[in-house]
């Protein structure tokens, strides 16, 4: 189980690194920067998208997202309670280096705006919890 999990997680984690990583495409100049921001994945960037495509490509991507979300909320809800609180504190702590990581990397005045696009994150993330909750609750109501 702790394998399949294992490889689930390197399996989210990888597209993200990939297109978080710099390439020599991006460090072209704006135009190309912003392609590949509008994008995602840079295996779209040669095929002259039209707008509707990219359009479309973007709904692909996102429906892919969701159901990996599912795929592994099916085998997360499948693991032990300890296991899951584990595998959380883990990922505090990674998601805690990060930030201090990317700190040391900023200005004080980048470190300010970091803060408050985090503080921005965890409010709307709040929001979306409570929202969840109600949306849950009236489900359960209708039922």
């Amino acid at each position: 189980m702790r394998k399949t999990l294992t490889a689930l997680l390197i399996a989210a984690v990888l597209p993200t690194m990939a297109l978080a990583m710099p390439n020599e495409e991006s460090q072209q100049g704006p135009k190309h920067s912003q392609h590949h921001r509008h994008h995602g994945a840079k295996a779209f960037h040669d095929l002259d998208l039209s707008k509707d495509q990219r359009r479309e490509i973007g709904k692909v991507m996102g429906e892919q997202m969701k159901q990996r979300h599912d795929i592994h909320q099916r085998y997360l809800d499948k693991l032990p309670a300890a296991e899951k609180q584990a595998m959380q504190k883990d990922l505090k702590a990674n998601q805690d280096k990060s930030q201090k990581d990317i700190r040391a990397v900023l200005t004080p005045e980048q470190i300010k705006r970091f803060e408050e696009r985090q503080k921005k994150m965890t409010e709307r993330r709040a929001e979306r919890a409570e929202f969840k909750a109600w949306k849950d609750a009236k489900d359960q109501k209708a039922q």
